[in-house]
């Protein structure tokens, strides 16, 4: 029986992956691990109550096939601020350590795993999966030593197991209330601005993407290790990313651009005054909206992948599956 184990399964990421393996009918039996209930009501998925920070107990029945089932490691604590950086590394740490203990206890060949652009650190070069990693947050040196981690869990039977390992820059699509729906609003009620310079590169990536790179990579049955970049390509900058919004959703409002110092101000005073409660205009935030994250997928453009999902047809697909997202 081939199975797959999603730690994490709850998050966005795993809910659509836990999807797409219904659909897709690629294993017998699909089981969610996290610490909040799964939203999936559907007899081919099992919800388990799993805090990675602690020794996993998740009993599978046998016989399972332990070289065609997988292992799926997303669960992490990522928001920036928002934790105390002991926490970072508490969850994305030892949660690592005791996924990889786990699939040693019960014979798993396969781990795949989601790390973070993160790990790269601060630079306005590009960065390709050849660049070295120079990570300067708790959360980025977290997942660069998690990554480790299960390098290590690889190393110590080379020939029979395989491990993947995936940065992805910024996940957006449908029922996400993240960093893109969020500016798309902002445009909207003319309260986006250009945070310094317009031509920065944030890298980015569509949700159904993500999930064919994923199908794409454990389909490679002859590289036993893969480390690689998700994000789209290519990449606009982001004045390109405001002007195909503007254009995809008939705004006419503008967008200008304000000094990265002025835009921080605002929001610390904005901090003070609400008491640190409106953490979306928190000053950390204003500046992570300012730097730019120019990342390029060399992997898969190297083997071929086919990004399906500019920036314009990821709106019209997102637009489509969930036109709710956009009401307000």
């Amino acid at each position: 029986m081939n199975i797959c184990v999603i730690f994490g399964g709850s998050g966005y990421i795993g809910t659509n992956l836990a999807r797409h393996f219904l659909e897709t009918k690629r294993f017998d039996a699909i089981y969610i691990g996290d610490i909040r209930e799964t939203n999936i009501n559907d007899h081919g998925v099992q919800y388990n109550k799993i805090d990675v920070r602690k020794a996993i107990n998740l009993n599978i029945p046998n016989p399972i096939d332990k070289e065609g089932s997988w292992l799926f490691n997303l669960a992490a604590i990522h928001r920036e601020p928002g934790h105390e950086p002991i926490e970072y590394y508490e969850t994305n740490i030892k949660g690592a350590e005791n996924v990889t203990f786990y699939a040693e206890k019960v014979g798993i060949k396969n781990i795949y795993f989601t790390s973070s652009i993160a790990p790269y650190g601060e630079s306005k070069e590009q960065k390709t999966e050849a660049s070295l990693l120079q990570p300067v947050t708790p959360y980025g040196i977290s997942k660069a030593i998690a990554e480790k981690i299960h390098m290590i869990w690889q190393a110590r039977d080379e020939k029979n197991r395989r491990l993947i390992i995936s940065r992805p820059a910024v996940i957006y699509g449908p029922r996400d209330p993240g960093n893109i729906l969020r500016m798309i609003k902002a445009i909207k009620k003319g309260l986006f601005f250009f945070p310094g310079s317009p031509d920065i590169v944030k890298a980015y990536g569509y949700i159904y993407g993500l999930i064919d790179s994923i199908e794409f990579t454990i389909n490679r049955f002859d590289e036993p290790v893969i480390v690689y970049n998700y994000t789209e390509w290519p990449l606009l900058p982001l004045r390109g990313m405001v002007e195909e919004i503007k254009r995809f959703f008939q705004i006419n409002k503008p967008v200008f651009q304000v000094p990265m110092s002025i835009l921080v101000l605002i929001a610390a005073m904005i901090q003070v005054l609400a008491l640190g409660k409106f953490k979306e205009f928190h000053p950390v935030r204003v500046r992570k909206a300012g730097f730019p994250t120019n990342i390029k997928p060399q992997f898969l453009i190297d083997r071929g992948f086919e990004f399906k999902y500019d920036f314009k047809r990821s709106l019209e697909h997102w637009v489509a599956e969930a036109p709710e997202d956009f009401k307000s």
